[in-house]
């Protein structure tokens, strides 16, 4: 009874690493759920047993997903083990999620290498057979559409099968240096990789069907940023009130130089920002008036912001605990911003109506920091249905973005939720929410 002892000891370290999975990978909670159900059925069997048996445990699936789940670069997971339909058949996806940016499938297989058969026989449909079920099924598939397949064997895989993958299929091998396998001591996450899944090997099948050709006149850049825009933030705030903040965030950014604009995907370094995020950057309360919003009184403050005071009041004081530029100013720096049209009108319209001076003059030096595209939202974003919580211009932007293979910086937390709820991988960033204050 070791034997099972030990797998149960297993399921319950498992169990314990999906509770405690980082932030940083955005799991949602069904997702979670998902995985509890698996180690929990799987420790209820094994508990239940009174003699020994021959032993067959999913255990060490269940360890490799989530030890996948637990590396840095994975975000914006939206389903875990389960199967994804295509026509008449079906095919078992252990992640749905976004892979540096991009929306990707990953398959783990956490068999012996030796197990492992190319072709199928009677108990076996073979490798070949399920990659090629499971790329028509990415090739098909309209919402849930990934950019590449990733292939995920936790024990290794055999020289004649990899070969064929990448013959076949085109697969290239992951370096597994970009996977830091890590366990959990004393509440900090230590790596230890040479020890865990040492012989792994991680192959990438690319599909090449997130429309690329996003630099086409038709779908391509409208206005783009160069250089000579650059201006000197603190000689503008000699003269008038930018804010702190304000100069400090935009400091961080990179500005686009002229006869770049063919390579902009290239960057790897594109932010798409929605109306939320850009309205967070000009705000009164992102640039010096939280305090003095915090110090006016009630009856002013009603007067003023009228049935939005408590929304206006409790901005401030996030902002007082928690400036936006430290909020915001890691995830900027070094990164190019882009908006489309959609968000450039919208953005001009709010502030012309509701912002003070101050907040004008912000959002004019602010849009010479930024590409501007042309409205062109991905395929699969388009493809989901317009709802009340999934607004077709919310679904611009952000397909936009999606297009762009570009993370959309947003507070509209409904609308990443709402999207999340259909089981679509999209990779954004949420901020908290500022409004215009009439600064």
């Amino acid at each position: 009874m070791e034997e099972v002892e030990a797998i149960k000891q297993r399921c319950r370290d498992t169990i314990h690493r999906i509770e405690r999975l980082p932030s940083t990978t955005k799991i949602t909670e069904s997702c979670k759920k998902t995985l509890l159900r698996l180690a929990n059925s799987e420790l209820n069997f094994f508990s239940s047993l009174t003699s020994p048996i021959p032993l067959s445990s999913n255990i060490g699936h269940l360890e490799a997903v989530v030890s996948v789940l637990q590396q840095p670069f994975i975000t914006g997971v939206s389903r875990v083990c389960k199967t994804i339909r295509n026509g008449l058949k079906s095919v078992h996806v252990d992640l749905i999620c976004t892979l540096n940016k991009n929306p990707v499938w990953i398959i783990v297989s956490d068999r012996n290498p030796r197990y492992i058969s190319w072709n199928g026989c009677p108990k076996n449909k073979g490798l070949k057979l399920r990659v090629e079920e499971i790329l028509a099924a990415a090739g098909t598939s309209q919402s849930l559409k990934p950019f590449s397949v990733i292939l995920f064997f936790s024990n290794g895989v055999g020289n004649f099968v990899r070969e064929r993958l990448c013959n076949e299929f085109g697969a290239s091998e992951v370096s597994l240096s970009e996977f830091e396998f890590c366990e959990e001591v004393e509440d900090e996450w230590i790596n230890v990789h040479p020890r865990l899944f040492g012989e792994a090997c991680v192959l990438e099948i690319k599909l090449d069907l997130m429309g690329n050709d996003v630099l086409r006149s038709e779908c391509g850049v409208k206005n783009l940023v160069l250089d000579a825009a650059a201006f000197d933030l603190e000689e503008k705030n000699a003269g008038v009130n930018l804010g702190d903040a304000f100069g400090s965030i935009l400091s961080r950014m990179k500005l686009c130089s002229i006869g770049e604009p063919d390579h902009l995907l290239k960057w790897g370094d594109l932010i798409n920002f929605d109306t939320t995020a850009l309205i967070a950057l000009v705000s009164g309360i992102s640039n010096g008036c939280a305090e003095k919003i915090l110090a006016t009184p009630d009856i002013e403050l009603r007067q003023r912001f009228k049935g939005n005071t408590q929304f206006v009041i409790a901005q401030a004081m996030s902002e007082v605990q928690s400036p936006i530029d430290e909020e915001l100013g890691g995830i900027i720096a070094g990164k190019r911003g882009m908006i489309c049209e959609s968000v450039l009108s919208e953005f001009k319209e709010l502030v012309l109506m509701c912002g003070g001076p101050n907040e004008k003059l912000r959002a004019d030096e602010l849009l010479k920091f930024f590409i501007i595209v042309h409205d062109n939202p991905s395929e699969r974003m388009m493809g989901l249905p317009t709802t009340r919580k999934l607004a077709l211009k919310n679904k611009v932007v952000f397909g936009t973005g999606d297009r762009w293979h570009a993370p959309t910086l947003t507070a509209n937390k409904a609308f990443v939720r709402a999207v999340s709820q259909t089981g679509m991988s999209l990779s954004t960033i949420e901020h908290r929410p500022k409004a215009l204050t009439g600064d």
